[in-house]
């Protein structure tokens, strides 16, 4: 699951369903106090579902989008 570190608005959505991306990542980007903070991919994986769009008002820890998980698999 990815949260929302702060209430604000959706600024940016910076990922789509589907979309496989790296841990560090930029997935979304939301507006506080006129600061635009990026959230970033905590692990590598797939964005499953979006929760919510562009110019949306969230609060603190709102669900933002799930992803999966996804294994990365070492080069011997």
């Amino acid at each position: 699951q990815v949260k929302a570190g702060a209430a604000g608005k959706v600024f940016s959505i910076d990922a789509s369903v589907g979309q496989a991306v790296k841990a560090g990542d930029a997935i979304v980007t939301v507006e506080a106090m006129k600061m635009e903070t990026n959230i970033v991919a905590k692990v590598a994986g797939k964005i499953s579902s979006i929760e919510v769009k562009e110019g949306d008002m969230v609060t603190d820890k709102q669900l933002l989008m799930t992803m999966e998980s996804v294994e990365v698999e070492a080069e011997a």
